[in-house]
């Protein structure tokens, strides 16, 4: 049941916040903007999420995830309804939205299970790869059929009616247990070493993560494809986060769920590259669905890293501290895209910046590794 709720909050979640590849275009036919001023709105939006993350983690560790998942599905099913002043509610509404939702549920399950922690998470934050498919497909139905304006409202009732239902079908355990909970607190963490070390990684990777997610439909569409081509593009990503989701955390119960993070990133990295080489929609589709592997596999991985690290008692808090770190990179890292495709012309620079910024995040989780297998020696 908690699995479930968890992966249809995260779905309506992030159908709303990854529809926006859908609306790329009409927001700039709208207002007459440029890509960089587009983009901006999503990466407000995304760093919001992230950054609402840690208040969203510490409420939830302490008045229970239902209650705070509630307020956040109320956030997402105001903005999907709201046209007035789109720039502002897009940005916030999504924002506050997506990070009450999403920290305190994927929170919420990983003190049910053991072993099988990876495989549980990847379970429930495959909401998040199925929301990519769904969204940006449902909005480029609705946007022929209502225009963008009524596709937002029919966003709004989808985020309301399946929302409001898993928040209030979300089971939690009781305040007693929360409080008994072993592990460290927030502040304790807080000094710890891997949690920077994750912190810096995330910081890296989300540079280049999202520029694909908000570029890629207006990359194929330079290169002579149709809108619904670019659409489709992201919603493999999609896909690929889906398959990543269920398919990965399996593997890393067994191998180690850190070494899985680093080969994650590092596979961002190598799949940035394929993007830019790529000129034929086959080649673009194996990168979206390979590029979104990588990225629902580390998605699924690291709460899981986060509970083998500090334990259960503040699991939710902590997460939604590193997750600040991801809205960082993912602040600049669309936008900047945007910026430079506006300077230049050519999306060749970002691309090669985010395969960078990929590969240096999966040498951090490296470095965290041998820390880690230092300090073993040590106290042997």
């Amino acid at each position: 049941m908690v699995v479930a709720a968890a992966f249809t909050l995260m779905f309506v979640g992030f159908a709303a916040a990854y529809s926006f590849a859908a609306f790329f275009g009409a927001f700039q036919a709208e207002f007459g903007a440029s890509r960089g001023d587009v983009a901006l709105v999503f990466s407000m939006a995304a760093f919001l999420w992230f950054l609402t993350g840690a208040p969203g983690g510490v409420l939830a560790d302490r008045f229970g995830a239902r209650r705070v998942a509630l307020a956040g599905v109320a956030c997402l099913a105001a903005v999907s309804g709201s046209v007035a002043a789109l720039y502002v509610t897009y940005s916030v509404g999504i924002g506050i939205g997506v990070g009450l939702v999403y920290v305190p549920s994927v929170g919420a399950v990983q003190p049910w299970f053991g072993a099988n922690r990876a495989a549980a998470s990847g379970i429930a934050v495959a909401g998040i790869g199925a929301g990519n498919i769904a969204g940006p497909l449902l909005a480029a139905w609705w946007i022929g059929l209502f225009g963008w304006r009524g596709a937002y409202v029919a966003l709004a009732i989808l985020v309301l009616v399946l929302g409001m239902t898993a928040a209030l079908a979300l089971k939690e355990r009781s305040s007693g247990e929360r409080r008994n909970s072993q592990g460290l607190g927030l502040r304790e963490a807080l000094v710890t070493g891997p949690f920077w070390l994750l912190y810096v990684s995330l910081t890296l990777s989300c540079i280049g993560l999202f520029v694909p997610m908000v570029h890629l439909g207006a990359y194929a569409q330079d290169l002579g494809y149709s809108e619904a081509q670019g659409v489709t593009l992201v919603s493999l990503i999609g896909l690929g986060s889906l398959l990543g989701r269920f398919t990965v955390g399996p593997f890393a119960d067994r191998l180690g769920r850190s070494r899985s993070l680093a080969a994650m990133y590092a596979g961002l990295g190598a799949m940035l590259l394929v993007w830019w080489a790529a000129g034929a929609w086959w080649l673009l589709a194996l990168f979206a669905v390979v590029f979104g592997i990588c990225y629902g596999a580390y998605v699924a991985l690291l709460p899981s890293i986060v509970m083998d690290l500090y334990g259960p008692r503040a699991v939710s808090g902590i997460t939604g501290c590193l997750y600040t770190g991801a809205g960082l990179g993912t602040l600049v890292g669309p936008w900047l895209a945007g910026a430079a495709y506006d300077a230049l012309g050519a999306y060749d620079l970002p691309i090669f910046a985010g395969a960078a910024c990929s590969f240096l995040a999966a040498a951090v989780v490296v470095l965290m590794i041998r820390n880690e297998k230092t300090q073993v020696l040590h106290r042997g």
